[in-house]
């Protein structure tokens, strides 16, 4: 007697045809994990569709036979957000990756999910334009996959994450309904509650995103100082001054040893951390902030200011390629993305270095500290017993120190399913039945990408079905 994951594939294989229905357990290992390989699981099912009404009816057949699915991207979150279920169908949109339209009067361009962040930038900067969200993945992460995760990126601080680049998404429903989404118009903002939403309350088919002019003038620095503490002064100097810089980004002394060995970007050597700071705009404006900064930057042992772009390109080198390049210096590590108050830094990393040297665990430091997102990566061997759980320790000590901090659990990587046990750290059960309740809303079989976000199955959402009865919150105004 067959299965109905049995069926359900034989019904997949007849809408999209086999080469597109992959059930083979050797074909299905590659989708196991995203960007963050210590969680995995394998689907049972993986579907490649091609269009938006393609996966509206995969989502109609996953619903009728009661089956949870995932939607993927390009695979490169890090936070668990895209793991597949065993007992589920994984749908991977990375086939529908075609630039509907550009709208250069309008600055808009309208994109499929699996079109990569910057090919976006590279179809309309012949234009002048280009998609500002450049997440350090920009070459190979889908623009979907931004929306789902709210990505930001090193500019992220003057131009924002990738809610404030959306317009419009079209959406596939969890009951397999294709509809609109939009920034404008009254109600609520239903655009807004969506992305971000780590792929919960539906799946993204279409994406009109905003264009951004590309700036007059761009003038980069790197500022090498003997230490992190004297680095994270230099950052609370510029923004206290009321320098708002496209980006400024740090990496300490371990980051910038894995820098090197990948990549050669030739960082000062002795440097204890390196300060990146980025001006754009008219070019008279640019001049005298950019002056502003270098002065801020007087306890750097050593300034470089890029004279050109391909001394800006090799500057952002080694930043942008700082996650994976720690492969070069551990055999397996964990990314985290904690925010704290920038005003902390000095403090926060003084307690970081102080949680590596107890436990034993190497720790390298690399954020986004204009706005105090940090991307401590937190080194292990995992052939060694006992190594990730110490690493798993110290990451989530990490998280502790963040909202201790006034800060939060997650800057843009998303909770997913490795941090939902910090939840109940940062929110009481109210807030967390509270937001439940929304994505009931939206999903009240509990099948879109379930077990991410919450840390356990919470009303609706534990076991497949309609919640039964009244929310025991129904009637409690004064609650919120």
């Amino acid at each position: 007697m067959e299965s109905l994951l049995d069926v359900l594939g034989s019904r997949l294989e007849r809408l999209l045809g086999s080469e597109r229905v992959v059930t083979d357990p050797v074909r299905l290992r590659t989708y196991e994990c995203d960007g963050l390989t210590n969680h995995r699981s394998t689907p049972a099912i993986v579907v490649l569709p091609d269009s938006a009404e393609q996966v509206a009816e995969i989502v109609r057949e996953c619903v009728t036979a009661g089956v949870p699915y995932v939607a993927r991207g390009s695979g490169t979150g890090l936070s668990g957000g895209a793991l597949p279920r065993a007992d589920g169908v994984l749908i991977v949109t990375a086939r529908m990756r075609r630039i509907l339209e550009v709208d250069i009067p309008g600055q808009r361009a309208v994109v499929e999910p699996g079109v990569i962040n910057l090919d976006v930038t590279r179809a309309v900067q012949p234009y002048g334009y280009y998609f500002a969200p450049d997440p350090s993945s920009q070459q190979i992460c889908s623009v979907g996959g931004n929306v789902a995760e709210n990505s930001g990126g090193a500019h992220c601080l003057k131009y924002g994450f990738t809610a404030h680049h959306v317009l419009a998404c079209e959406v596939v429903t969890p009951e397999g309904e294709i509809v609109e989404l939009t920034a404008d118009g009254p109600g609520y903002d239903l655009l807004g509650v969506f992305v971000g939403a780590e792929g919960t309350l539906g799946i993204t088919t279409k994406i009109t995103v905003r264009l951004t002019r590309v700036p007059e003038t761009v003038r980069t620095l790197l500022a090498a100082f003997e230490s992190i503490e004297a680095g994270g002064r230099a950052v609370s100097a510029i923004i206290g001054a009321g320098v708002v810089p496209a980006a400024i980004e740090m990496m300490d002394a371990l980051s910038i040893e894995a820098a090197e060995a990948a990549v050669r970007c030739e960082y000062p050597p002795g440097a204890g951390a390196v300060l990146i700071v980025e001006l754009d705009g008219p070019e008279t404006e640019v001049a005298a902030q950019f002056a502003e900064v270098e002065r801020l930057c007087g306890d750097a042992f050593e300034i470089r200011v890029a004279a050109d772009d391909a001394e800006r390109a090799l500057i952002w080198k080694g930043r942008k390629s700082a996650f994976a390049a720690v492969g070069r210096i551990s055999p397996a590590y964990i990314v985290q993305d904690g925010v704290i108050p920038r005003t902390s830094l000095p403090s926060v990393l003084a307690r970081i270095d102080a949680l590596s040297d107890e436990s034993g665990v190497r720790v390298a430091n690399v954020f986004h500290a204009g706005d105090g997102n940090l991307h401590p990566l937190v080194l292990f061997d995992d052939a060694v017993p006992g190594a990730e759980e110490r690493a798993e320790k110290v990451s989530g000590a990490i998280l502790d120190l963040c909202i201790e901090h006034g800060g939060s659990i997650t800057g843009e990587h998303g909770v997913g399913v490795d941090k939902s046990r910090y939840m109940p750290r940062m929110f009481t059960e109210a807030d967390l039945d509270t937001m439940q309740m929304v994505r009931c809303g939206f999903d009240p079989m509990g099948l879109c990408n379930p077990g991410k976000v919450f840390p356990t199955p919470r009303l609706c959402g534990e076991v497949p079905g309609v919640r039964r009865g009244a929310h025991p919150y129904e009637g409690k105004a004064d609650l919120f």
